[in-house]
């Protein structure tokens, strides 16, 4: 669903060599990639689950014909697009054939409009099948991975962060709002040697000044939080909002592994993260040079979602998966719209963003993008954002009646379905 668009295929079974030669014109003129034959047998030789694109063939033919050709694609895989090519005395038939799993069928004369009209429907509907595939698949294999994705950048985390862990030393991470940060510094301390002692995450934002007590403790007090952890992981979130005194005392903690009170060494180890450029923050003079040092001695950068947009799809997967089961619902298929915002969407929230699409998609509910992206202001894409609010008005004045709605906006039940799919509309949503 990601990777780069090839041209989909088509594969053209016509003994007419003339129409053939023509029918393959108008495909590759149109950007598809055919694949003609005169006979059906080395066609079906093409087909596999696999196959992205549809079938065009003619239903008079030598040996196999074209009904046999399409049970015999449907036997290897139902949701392959069989389109029929019929003469005017085939027509009966070729209806008949539609009832038995024929996607559609073209009258000769045809225009090259209605063959790539078809054509277009057919593949658009091929495409929508595999990609519900994939998703299915991704579904069944994402575990509960920190780790999700195949891109190079994914690839080189899991690798860093694999060797970060066994080293046991102070790590700086570094990533955008809702990159995982948290995530990542977890995954660091299940992989390492403290993996059976506590972890404790702190927002470095919310302590205050107040906070130094609480973090390395008073003199007479019982305890704290670093001795608590008896060993473990210090987990301090938005450490550039770090109060000036905490800094201090951090930097002499992380010099000493010991309490200013001289009661012996804690030994946890600190994993920091930032959203912000903490080198900026240095320079501004708001954090301690000394500190981002001893902290930045291995760095851990999350790339955000838009510099790996071949992962998006999969991490869509894995929340739908979350999702699913939280809602105790067994299954989604995503819409043409889902799988468009997917693609083009620029995710600035990033997973936090992503996981919040995912739910709203499984429940039905709306999904609209705020904030910053695309900025998508063009003619087209407020038509469409107009279009959908109508049909929404619609279906929740007619309680998502498909005849009494398609009357009130004088439009077909096919237009009615299209449109339906292309904004992501669930009409049991409505019925409710």
């Amino acid at each position: 669903m990601s990777a780069p668009k090839q041209r989909l295929r088509v594969i053209l079974v016509e003994d007419d060599e003339p129409l053939r030669l023509a029918t393959v014109q108008a495909l590759e003129l149109a950007d598809y990639s055919p694949a003609a034959h005169p006979s059906a047998r080395p066609a079906l030789a093409k087909i596999n689950r696999a196959f992205a694109g549809c079938v065009v063939t003619d239903i008079r033919l030598d040996g196999m014909d074209g009904l046999e050709l399409m049970r015999a694609v449907h036997a290897i895989d139902a949701d392959i697009p069989v389109i029929l090519i019929t003469g005017h005395g085939d027509v009966q038939m070729a209806v008949a054939a539609l009832r038995g799993g024929a996607f559609d069928f073209l009258a000769k004369p045809f225009s090259t409009d209605q063959l790539i009209a078809a054509v277009r429907r057919a593949a658009q509907t091929r495409e929508m099948v595999l990609d519900n595939r994939a998703l299915r698949e991704a579904v069944e294999q994402a575990a509960a991975d920190e780790f999700v994705g195949t891109s190079e950048a994914i690839t080189s985390l899991r690798t860093m962060v694999g060797q970060m862990a066994m080293l046991d030393l102070d790590v700086l991470i570094e990533g955008e709002t809702g990159t995982g940060k948290e995530v990542m510094a977890r995954a660091l301390h299940r992989r390492s040697p403290r993996a059976l002692m506590p972890f404790r995450a702190i927002r470095c934002s919310t302590l205050g000044e107040s906070g130094l007590g609480d973090l390395f403790g008073h003199a007479g007090s019982a305890g704290n939080w670093l001795r608590a952890l008896d060993g473990g992981v210090l987990f301090l979130a938005e450490v550039d909002a770090l109060p000036a005194p905490l800094q201090a005392r951090l930097l002499a903690y992380l010099e000493t592994r010991e309490q200013r009170q001289g009661d012996g060494p804690v030994g946890a180890r600190i994993i920091a993260a930032t959203r912000a450029a903490l080198d900026t923050e240095v320079a501004a003079g708001r954090f301690r040079e000394d500190l981002f040092y001893r902290l930045a001695l291995l760095r851990l950068r999350i790339t955000p979602l838009r510099e790996r947009r071949d992962d998006i799809p999969v991490v869509f997967a894995q929340f739908v998966r979350e999702a699913l089961d939280r809602t105790r619902r067994t299954n989604f298929a995503i819409s043409a719209a889902d799988r468009r915002q997917l693609l083009e969407h620029d995710w600035p929230g990033n997973a936090r963003e992503l996981r919040s699409y995912a739910f709203n998609a499984v429940l039905g509910l709306s999904r609209t993008i705020t904030g910053k992206g695309n900025g998508d202001v063009r003619l087209s894409a407020r038509i469409s954002a107009y279009e959908r609010s109508i049909l929404i008005e619609t279906l929740q004045h007619t309680r998502g009646k498909v005849s009494e709605t398609c009357i009130v906006l004088g439009i077909s039940r096919q237009t009615f379905y299209e449109k339906i799919a292309k904004h992501g509309l669930q009409l049991d949503s409505y019925r409710n």
